[in-house]
């Protein structure tokens, strides 16, 4: 009997995006049917943005192609059909509760970067946002001077010393680097064996389905917070200006933004 209520409420789960992707293709409008035009580097000629570290560019492109296409025609309809049915109050909880689920992330990598006082703030807030924040739904922890810090492992490999590799676009996850896309895969094994040791919904008789359905919403929601859209830049070099974007924040992000500057001078002084 079990696995057949799992069974039934992923295929619900199943429909609902269904009706999601059919009812948002019919309504929302976008006249771009092509990919616009990716100029390349023999073009290029604001060498600031280049210098990154790009030997995959070929692949990279393609993915940066794939992630237009899969945005347009299905990450982005079912973002707006939950945008269209979710009054905006309720979107605003929903967000609260994910960011909230994501101290946990913030917290271990802040460990991990022995940041004794970010740590205990991390902590801080995740408590206090769980409990009088009602899981999340509301973020007392800000107004009590406990602002949000996001850490990864990406981060702490950073931190440490790590470079940052070449760059990477992922399929789906958008722009990267070796090292980020390493510390997204240890971030997501240290989740999913925290929720595994918690498992909340075992006794439920529908865990499979509730995970699913969890996941599901956080990378809707995930998308829904995240306003970049491709090809909108209007800049004709726009791969490299996101590549760009992406590799300084991500210097910033490290929290040794010193030692990425003397590798860039020791860099410049070599060529």
């Amino acid at each position: 009997m079990k696995a057949v209520s799992s069974r039934s409420a992923v295929r619900v789960l199943t429909l609902f995006c269904a009706l999601l992707l059919t009812g948002c293709a019919a309504t929302r409008e976008n006249t771009r049917d092509e990919v616009p035009a990716m100029h390349t580097m023999d073009e290029f000629r604001d060498q600031h943005l280049a210098e990154v570290a790009d030997p995959w560019e070929t692949f990279n492109r393609s993915m940066y192609r794939f992630n237009y296409y899969f945005d347009k025609n299905v990450f982005l309809p079912v973002v707006s059909g939950y945008e269209f049915i979710t009054p905006i109050f309720v979107q605003e909880r929903i967000s609260g509760i994910y960011n909230n689920l994501s101290e946990v992330r913030n917290f271990t990598n802040s460990l991990f970067q022995l940041k004794g006082a970010e740590s205990v703030k991390t902590l801080g807030r995740f408590v206090t946002n769980s409990t009088i924040g009602l899981g999340g739904m509301f973020d007392p922890a800000t107004s009590f001077g406990l602002q949000r810090r996001t850490e990864d492992f990406g981060q702490t490999l950073g931190y440490w010393g790590v470079d940052s590799g070449p760059y990477l676009v992922l399929p789906v996850f958008g722009p990267s680097s070796l090292r980020d896309t390493g510390g997204l895969a240890v971030d997501s094994a240290i989740n999913y064996g925290i929720y595994t040791a918690v498992a909340p919904f075992e006794n439920t008789g529908n865990s499979g389905a509730i995970s699913v359905g969890i996941k599901t919403g956080e990378a809707i929601d995930t998308r829904h917070q995240q306003p970049f859209r491709y090809y909108e830049s209007g800049y004709p070099f726009e791969y490299y200006m996101v590549r760009f974007l992406y590799h300084e924040k991500r210097k910033m992000d490290s929290g040794l933004p010193l030692a990425e500057a003397v590798s860039t001078q020791n860099q410049s002084g070599k060529q």
